[in-house]
C-alpha cells in the first residue's frame, strides 16, 4: 500500500505540468506579435503570425518535455511495482505535456484573433494554418519526452532546445523545399497574397505523422514482451507512409508557400480618388490629406494624377494616365511620407539623375521636390536661381514647373530656367 501510495503521488504530481501554460505563452507571444503586419489586420498574415510562434514555443516545449522524461525516466522503478503496462506512464505524461504546451498556444491563438477583431480586418480566417503550429508543437513534444526518456542526463535538456533551435534557424525562407517542413518560416504574408492550402494540409500531415510513428514505435519498444508487434506496426506503417508523402508532396511546392491573391480595392472618391487594399481602409483619410496638396501642385504637368492605387509589390509604382500606382506594405509611423515619396520618385528619371554631370540640376529637381512634399530644402543651391525659387509664391511656382517639367524630370534644369 505504501508503494501504491507513492505512485498515485507521482501520477498526480504531472497536474504541476499546468504552471508552464502562462510561461509557454508568454514565450510564444512575442514571436507571433512579431510577425504582425504593423498596423493592419489581414487575417492570412494573423493566421500565419499564430503558426509562427511555435518557431519560438516549440524549442521551449521541446527542453520542458526533455526534462520531465528525463526526471521520470529516474522513476520507473515505482511504476513497475504496478500492473499497468510499462508504457501508460509516459503516455499519460505526453498527454499532459501536449495539454500544457496546446493550451499556451491557445492562449496565443486568441491574443492575435482578438488582436485581429478588434482592427478593420480583411479576409478569411484559415483555420489550417492555426493547426500547422499546434501538430508542430506536438512533434516538438514528443521528440523532446523521447529524448529525455532515452538519455536521462541533465544536458540532454539543453541539447534538444539547441536542436531544435538549429533545426528552425539554418533553414533560409523560400530558398528550397526545406524551408517549408514546420516549422516554416513564412514572415509575413503581404497584402494581395495567401498561403497555399495545401502546403498547409501536408505540413499538418507531416508533423501528425511523424508524431504518431514516434509514439508508436515507443509503445512498441516498451511493450515488446507484453503484445504483439502486429497491432502497433500497422498504423505505425501507414503513420510512416503519410510522412512520406507529405515530404514528397512538400517537395513539389519546390520552396513557394504563398500565391498572388486577386483583391478589390477599397476607394475614398472626394478631393481625390485614393484606392487601398481593405485592410489598410483606416489609412483612406490620412493618404488623401497627404497626396492632396502634391496632386494639386502637378496639376498641368505630364506628372498630374487624379487617382492613387495601391498595387501588389510584385508590380512596379508608376504615373501613368492620371493614375499613380503605388505599395503599402503596412502603416508602420511615416507610412503618408513613405507614400508621398514613392509618387515623387515616380516623377523623376533615377537613371538620368544619376550621371555626374547632372549633379547641379539634381540639385535643382532636390530643391523642386522639397517645395512638392512641403519639406524645409535641404543643401539648396546657394545660386541666384535657389533664391529666386524660393521668393515665388505658389501660383508662380506652379506656372513655373508646368513649363519646366521635362527637365525637371531629368535633372536637367540650369539657372537660366529660372530667369
Amino acid at each position: 500500500m505504501c508503494d501504491l501510495g507513492r505512485v498515485l503521488r507521482l501520477d498526480a504530481r504531472r497536474t504541476a505540468l499546468l504552471f508552464a501554460v502562462p510561461v509557454l505563452a508568454a514565450v510564444g507571444l512575442p514571436a507571433a506579435w512579431r510577425a504582425l503586419i504593423p498596423g493592419v489586420a489581414y487575417w492570412d498574415n494573423a493566421v500565419m503570425a499564430v503558426s509562427a510562434s511555435a518557431r519560438l514555443l516549440g524549442p521551449a516545449a521541446a527542453a520542458l518535455a526533455a526534462w520531465i522524461g528525463m526526471r521520470e525516466r529516474r522513476l520507473d522503478y515505482l511504476r513497475g511495482l504496478t500492473v499497468r503496462s510499462p508504457a501508460t506512464g509516459p503516455l499519460i505524461d505526453l498527454a499532459l505535456l501536449t495539454a500544457a504546451t496546446l493550451a499556451a498556444y491557445c492562449v496565443v491563438t486568441m491574443v492575435i484573433v482578438g488582436q485581429t477583431v478588434l482592427r478593420e480586418e480583411a479576409g478569411r480566417f484559415r483555420p489550417l494554418g492555426a493547426l500547422v503550429g499546434a501538430a508542430t508543437l506536438l512533434l516538438y513534444v514528443v521528440i523532446g519526452y523521447l529524448a529525455g526518456r532515452l538519455v536521462p542526463r541533465l544536458p540532454t535538456v539543453p541539447a534538444t532546445a539547441v536542436a531544435a533551435g538549429l533545426w528552425i534557424w539554418l533553414r533560409h525562407r523560400g530558398q528550397s523545399w526545406w524551408s517549408l517542413l514546420p516549422p516554416a518560416d513564412l514572415g509575413h504574408v503581404e497584402l494581395f497574397a495567401y498561403p497555399r492550402t495545401g502546403v498547409l494540409a501536408h505540413q499538418v500531415l507531416w508533423s501528425l505523422g511523424l508524431s504518431t510513428a514516434l509514439v508508436l514505435g515507443y509503445v512498441l519498444v516498451a511493450n515488446r514482451r507484453e503484445l504483439s508487434t502486429l497491432p502497433l506496426a500497422v498504423p505505425l506503417v501507414t503513420a510512416l507512409v503519410v510522412t512520406a508523402i507529405s515530404t514528397k508532396r512538400l517537395h513539389d511546392y519546390d520552396g513557394v508557400a504563398v500565391l498572388p491573391s486577386p483583391t478589390g480595392l477599397t476607394c475614398r472618391e472626394w478631393p481625390l480618388t485614393v484606392c487601398v487594399h481593405p485592410a489598410l481602409r483606416t489609412a483612406l483619410p490620412s493618404l488623401v490629406a497627404e497626396v492632396t496638396p502634391l496632386a494639386a501642385r502637378l496639376t498641368g504637368t505630364p506628372g498630374a494624377f487624379i487617382r492613387v492605387e495601391q498595387r501588389p509589390e510584385r508590380e512596379p509604382a508608376s504615373i501613368e494616365d492620371g493614375v499613380a500606382r503605388i505599395h503599402l506594405s503596412d502603416l508602420a509611423d511615416g507610412y503618408e511620407q513613405r507614400v508621398e515619396d514613392e509618387i515623387r520618385t515616380g516623377l523623376v528619371d533615377m537613371r538620368t539623375c544619376a550621371d555626374p554631370r547632372r549633379a547641379r540640376g539634381a540639385a535643382y529637381t532636390l530643391m523642386v521636390n522639397a517645395w512638392l512634399l512641403d519639406h524645409e530644402p535641404q543643401n539648396a543651391p546657394a545660386t541666384a536661381a535657389a533664391r529666386r525659387f524660393a521668393s515665388w509664391d505658389e501660383q508662380q511656382r506652379r506656372a513655373w514647373l508646368r513649363l519646366h517639367f521635362a527637365d525637371y524630370r531629368r535633372c536637367a534644369l540650369a539657372e537660366a530656367d529660372f530667369r
